[in-house]
């Protein structure tokens, strides 16, 4: 597909966005900013939410992860379930009561200051990461496929995805991104069914043809039950993807700020609860997707393509879409899908990160409506400026498949907010509030030590999604500790 095609694209799509952040926008207030002014239809969040849960990560890894684990990623998507009707029955309701901008403002009415900090540097360093892996895999792809026959530095790519984002949502911040979100969820959607078809239109098969060939087995198995040491055995995806679910979802501010947004807490219990059970179809849609891909890359010959000289799983979906003549109306499929990917999860991580930075770390409260502004717009270019410099640096760092990596990373960096938000909900103890960045910090410590044991010295045990509970388990049990008597 020709590179300057696809930049067309590129730039036709974030003239959609800037047009709609014209629109919700016009008031430029804080409030509108950081709450939608509580006016969010909850339809409208739960489908655009589907495109902020899923990303780049799942529209491009997802698919390319299927040749390691088959369908196993589906076991983590069914705990994802269970965890959705968690938050939204017990976590949703604490937030509504107190009229919360940011979650971490629940930590200082529970615990204190210090707590309050803690939560917030906690979240602000998981979305950072969780941000740039979404943008690091979609800079890649553009970079393979457009820039570098350009001659564009890598870090120019990043550099301009990020300024994009800012522009559409300096203004108008979560208000803007409820309505792109839902744009963006339904270009990614139609991009997925569009793939299917054309695909499997090449391979001489109907969609039901392929649900039932031979080749597809090859990649469908779902559950593994053989044995509790391997990484990706059912209970241990299962529950991991509970808590993964409790953790991104129900104590991260990206996620949460869109519901707070809906006009009650009923509303926004249904959004949340339709969200997932479209959220489960959409993700199985995409390993279907990418058991295809592997499918059709065998049929023809088709290699998997190299990232600094290694292959690259990742990288399948774009080869085929964009090089393996199927067709220009594929390839445009792809790229308005991906582009709406990730940035459906990017501008809204870029917001929310402003939002709890705001109230979360220099505490606006007494401030006047002028100087909050004032303040805000400029933490929103502060947060880009330091997505831009973590996504430069990925490119240096990573070596794995993006969404292991990036659930890797969040059994560390959630679990010491799963093990604060638990005890302060299910306990009514107090604690000394000058002593949880220590319990937080050791948690932390404590578990990277543990997952750096190799499998050999602990029987052929594979550590896997269950970090983020035992950080948890481990933050909780310090708490304990540090209770005023």
């Amino acid at each position: 597909m020709n590179s300057f095609l696809i930049l067309i694209l590129l730039l036709s799509y974030f003239v959609i966005l800037i047009l709609i952040s014209n629109w919700t926008s016009k008031n430029d207030s804080n409030q509108d900013f950081f709450k939608a002014g509580k006016q969010s239809p909850w339809y409208i969040v739960a489908f655009g939410m589907i495109g902020a849960s899923l990303s780049g990560v799942t529209f491009i890894s997802v698919p390319g992860w299927v040749q390691a684990s088959q369908f196993g990623y589906f076991q983590v998507v069914l705990g994802y379930m269970v965890g959705y009707f968690i938050v939204a029955f017990i976590l949703l309701p604490v937030y509504y009561k107190l009229n919360l901008t940011s979650i971490y403002e629940y930590l200082f009415h529970r615990f204190g200051l210090i707590t309050h900090k803690t939560g917030a540097f906690f979240f602000l360093l998981s979305r950072v990461l969780g941000a740039a892996f979404r943008l690091y895999l979609v800079a890649i792809v553009l970079q393979q496929f457009i820039f570098d026959k350009w001659n564009v530095p890598f870090e120019i790519t990043v550099i301009i995805s990020i300024l994009l984002i800012w522009i559409y949502t300096f203004r108008g911040g979560i208000k803007t991104i409820v309505w792109t979100d839902t744009l963006q969820t339904l270009f990614m959607i139609t991009a997925v069914i569009l793939s299917i078809h054309f695909i499997t239109d090449s391979l001489d098969w109907t969609f039901s043809e392929f649900l039932v060939s031979e080749e597809l087995k090859a990649y469908s198995t779902i559950f593994n039950t053989d044995s509790i040491l391997e990484k990706g055995y059912f209970l241990k995806s299962f529950f991991g993807g509970v808590f993964i679910t409790i953790c991104m979802t129900g104590l991260d501010q990206d996620m949460m700020q869109k519901n707070l947004s809906c006009k009650s807490l009923k509303d926004a219990q249904k959004n949340m609860l339709s969200f997932s059970i479209v959220l489960t179809l959409v993700t199985f849609l995409f390993l279907l997707l990418g058991a295809l891909l592997f499918i059709y890359a065998k049929k023809n010959n088709i290699e998997i393509p190299l990232l600094n000289g290694q292959p690259k799983t990742d990288l399948l979906f774009p080869e085929i879409a964009l090089n393996s003549g199927l067709g220009i109306t594929l390839g445009i499929t792809f790229i308005l899908g991906l582009i709406a990917a990730a940035y459906s999860s990017a501008d809204s991580a870029l917001t929310s990160l402003t939002t709890s930075f705001c109230i979360d770390i220099l505490d606006m409260k007494g401030k006047s409506e002028k100087e909050k502004k004032s303040i805000r717009k400029r933490t929103h270019i502060g947060m880009s400026l330091l997505l831009i410099i973590v996504i430069i640096s990925f490119k240096y760092i990573l070596n794995s498949n993006v969404i292991d990596s990036l659930l890797t990373v969040a059994g560390y960096t959630y679990g010491p907010l799963l093990g604060l938000f638990s005890f302060g909900i299910f306990t009514n103890y107090k604690i000394k509030d000058k002593f949880v960045w220590i319990v937080a910090l050791s948690s932390v410590t404590i578990v990277f030590m543990f997952g750096k044991i190799p499998a050999y010295e602990l029987g052929g045990y594979v550590i896997g999604y269950e970090l983020l509970p035992l950080n948890g388990l481990l933050t909780f049990i310090g708490l304990i500790l540090i209770r005023r008597k």
